[in-house]
């Protein structure tokens, strides 16, 4: 990941290069949205950006009582970038977030859990770091409508790549003819692909930000796309995602369309996962590579992959954090929801990507998605790793069969477990198994979270009815 600054005084200087006017303090919530606030960069003292900054926690869902509202922002310098999109040169810096309360790194922050996840991996002696490089598809719509009331709900979303355009008349333009079809969207050229422009406008504009970008493709459904982005540590990559769902969504704006991360946006057609490629090292060895093993995975690696595949239904909780999340999560769309491994296979939760050498042997989670926050995620995941290698739990497979034409009797035969079809029951698997997350996240913490995804999520998507349910009830 490219950096601007390396300390203050480094800060300061960049600041006068660039003009800059404001600085924009950025921090994460606990369900992954990013929030700021602005100074002038002439009310920012040296003792300011050190000590950090005041703000109201009790204004954020789900954190701080309003009689213990005060916290403060601890900005970590080195991550500062200019803001690509706003009228007077602005700089950005992420933020921490602390308890003056408690005179500890907040809790309930989930960079901070983050952190405190790095430092368990360390004191383990495992290993000194871990490596992350999240794979985040998006959809690029023209046009989104929704309603929720009581009497009353729909949403209408709408791209000129919708096969549903077939029939329609454009009295500007006419109807171009050409789209790629419900699951025809893997890699066809322009006028079929019709987000060429953009998609090379998105990465010029992370590449500015310094992030490494490596490629960018159309994905299988109908306006769905995706952007590479080069791994990075634990920290850095979530610190990515912030950074990257920002870009996609504003220079999807700024062009007169709207950008989502929803993981299940259209039905009948592949929604949007944030596929995962881990590794951790020590002393600057992948631990993860034995030449000659199965997928050249090490003993580590594959123990590692056994605690994430053990835990997987609660770790699901943090990795697809909606009630949408297990909408994409179901057979013949491409979302891997058996939970085993296998070299190559896509239809595996856990794939071995092929030809990796020494440096690049990882392993690459399948199920998570977008709307999960980037931070919890990947805390949530090292932690179940560190559990299997200290517990040496092994993983159910390799299976290299296709396993999206098994059963459901075919799975249960084989023993293979399953992800959680709902997130109530990634909810339930979380209050039952969590002891390999409390060295990192505590119980405070872990109570707030279910209770929040119980009343944000849950119990509202619960009590409501569908189309679908009219449409197959309503006569009965």
């Amino acid at each position: 990941m490219g950096k601007f600054v390396n300390n203050i005084d480094e800060f300061y200087r960049f600041c006068e290069q660039n003009d800059v006017k404001f600085v924009d303090l950025r921090f994460t919530d606990i369900k992954g949205a990013w929030h700021h606030l602005t100074y002038l960069l002439s009310a920012l003292d040296k003792d300011m950006l050190e000590n950090g900054l005041p703000f109201d926690g009790s204004s954020i869902e789900a954190w701080q009582p309003i009689n213990k509202s005060d916290m403060i922002l601890k900005p970590d310098i080195e991550t500062a970038f200019l803001d690509p999109f706003t009228a007077d040169p602005t700089v950005i810096v992420i933020c921490d977030v602390y308890d003056i309360y408690k005179g500890q790194l907040y809790e309930k922050c989930p960079r901070s859990i983050a952190k405190k996840a790095l430092q368990y991996l360390s004191e383990s002696g495992i290993g000194d770091v871990a490596y992350f490089g999240p794979e985040n598809e998006f959809f690029i719509f023209d046009d989104v409508q929704i309603k929720d009331e009581i009497n009353e709900s729909y949403y209408r979303v709408d791209s000129e790549e919708g096969e549903w355009n077939d029939p329609s008349r454009n009295d500007d333009f006419g109807n171009i003819g050409h789209r790629p079809r419900t699951k025809g969207g893997y890699f066809p050229v322009a006028p079929t692909d019709s987000m060429v422009d953009l998609r090379a406008e998105m990465m010029q504009v992370l590449e500015e930000i310094g992030l490494e970008v490596v490629l960018g493709h159309h994905e299988v459904a109908q306006a769905q796309g995706e952007i590479g982005v080069r791994f990075g540590t634990l920290i850095e990559a979530a610190d990515n995602v912030q950074k990257y769902k920002y870009v996609v969504r504003m220079v999807a704006h700024l062009n007169g369309k709207t950008a989502t991360f929803m993981p299940k946006p259209l039905f009948g057609d592949n929604g949007n996962g944030m596929h995962v490629h881990q590794s951790i090292w020590k002393d600057g060895k992948n631990l993860f590579y034995k030449e000659g093993e199965y997928g050249n995975l090490s003993e580590t690696a594959r123990h590692y992959m056994g605690g994430v595949l053990k835990h997987a239904k609660a770790v699901a909780a943090f990795t697809n954090a909606t009630t949408n999340s297990y909408k994409r999560l179901i057979p013949g769309f491409e979302a891997p929801s058996i939970l085993t491994y296998s070299s190559q296979n896509r239809s595996a939760s856990i794939r071995i990507p092929y030809g990796a050498g020494e440096k690049a042997t990882r392993i690459e989670t399948r199920f998570p998605d977008s709307s999960s926050c980037p931070y919890l995620a990947f805390t949530a995941l090292l932690l179940a790793g560190i559990d299997g290698i200290k517990n040496k739990y092994e993983p159910v497979g390799p299976m290299d069969i296709d396993l999206f034409e098994l059963s459901l009797d075919e799975i249960r035969e084989k023993g293979i477990q399953q992800m959680p079809h709902t997130l109530r029951e990634a909810i339930e698997a979380l209050l039952v198994d969590n002891d390999f997350l409390k060295p990192v996240m505590t119980e405070t913490f872990l109570e707030t979270y279910k209770d929040y995804k119980f009343e944000t999520q849950i119990w509202p998507d619960e009590s409501r009815p569908t189309a679908f349910e009219f449409k197959t009830t309503y006569s009965c």
